[in-house]
């Protein structure tokens, strides 16, 4: 049997798909090779409407092509990070929906999580306050979450009539934090506070509301001085081997090592060490 692994960017060089890039439903910075994005509707607790769900799916989209972009760090404003859809922009709205619409909304959506975990850069997200509904999916879709004390991360689909099936969260949230909490969580729609969090896994860590940007964009620095090719390979087959039996994650493991083996950063770090110098990684 053959396996087929998609490399964790195809691109060698820096191309820079985002260049001038102006966010119009979200705030945009980068920096030091670190993107970070802002959810920017502090007053309303930065809920999601139907433009910006597009527009975050199709950036994270364009992020398979920049390779000047390292590592990505999502965020809110004003102390919280999400409350889900605007319920007035959103869920208003849906009710009066044909049952077509209701699809093309629910897989444009689902498809804001395939193309976060489809970017080849690591996604950490700096959780503060409310994180909920599609909120949660966003956290739960970043590689690495840190939290802060009030963070209060909430399913709750359910309490809107819904099933707690939503964006993938029956694929994902089991996996991270086990079927019997992602039971509990899914089917009762109640939050799960930041201890919880940290204690199941949800959270990697957690900070105080006025450290935790700084300690995600730390951590995003970090990363992105790494060798973010092999970065990319390893999102990828952290993605891929869920569909996989072990024999295949390790052929799978086997080809994805021997391509980064090829990289000049493979070299570079083995020059470094033999002259007892830290390697400096160029992600190629």
């Amino acid at each position: 049997m053959k396996h087929y692994i998609t490399p964790g960017n195809p691109m060698h060089g820096q191309f820079n798909a985002l260049a001038g890039y102006q966010a119009r439903h979200f705030a945009y910075s980068f920096n030091g090779g670190v993107a970070t994005l802002s959810l920017n509707r502090p007053e309303r607790k930065n809920p999601l409407t139907f433009e910006s769900y597009a527009e975050l799916r199709d950036l994270f989209r364009t992020m398979n092509s920049a390779t000047d972009v390292k590592v990505i760090v999502l965020t809110g404003a004003g102390g919280n990070f999400c409350s889900g859809g605007d319920v007035h922009e959103i869920i208003g709205p849906l009710t009066k929906m044909t049952m077509p619409e209701l699809l093309e909304f629910t897989r444009m959506t689902g498809d804001l999580v395939k193309a976060m975990r489809l970017c080849p850069q690591p996604i950490v997200a700096a959780i503060d306050g409310i994180c909920a509904g599609a909120g949660a999916m966003m956290a739960l879709a970043a590689d690495m979450r840190l939290g802060t004390p009030q963070a209060k991360t909430a399913f709750l689909f359910t309490r809107v009539g819904l099933a707690g099936a939503d964006m993938g969260a029956c694929a994902l949230l089991p996996r991270l934090i086990g079927q019997g909490r992602a039971s509990e969580l899914l089917f009762t729609g109640r939050a799960m506070t930041a201890q919880e969090g940290l204690q199941w896994g949800f959270f990697n860590a957690l900070h105080e509301s006025a450290d935790v940007l700084g300690k995600a964009q730390a951590l995003a620095a970090d990363l992105a001085a790494g060798p973010t090719f092999a970065h990319g390979m390893t999102k990828t087959m952290l993605h891929q081997e869920w569909a996989m039996t072990l024999d295949q994650a390790i052929e799978a493991e086997a080809q994805a090592q021997a391509i980064c083996m090829q990289t000049k950063d493979f070299t570079r770090a083995y020059e470094a060490f033999a002259s007892k110098q830290k390697p400096v990684f160029q992600g190629d």
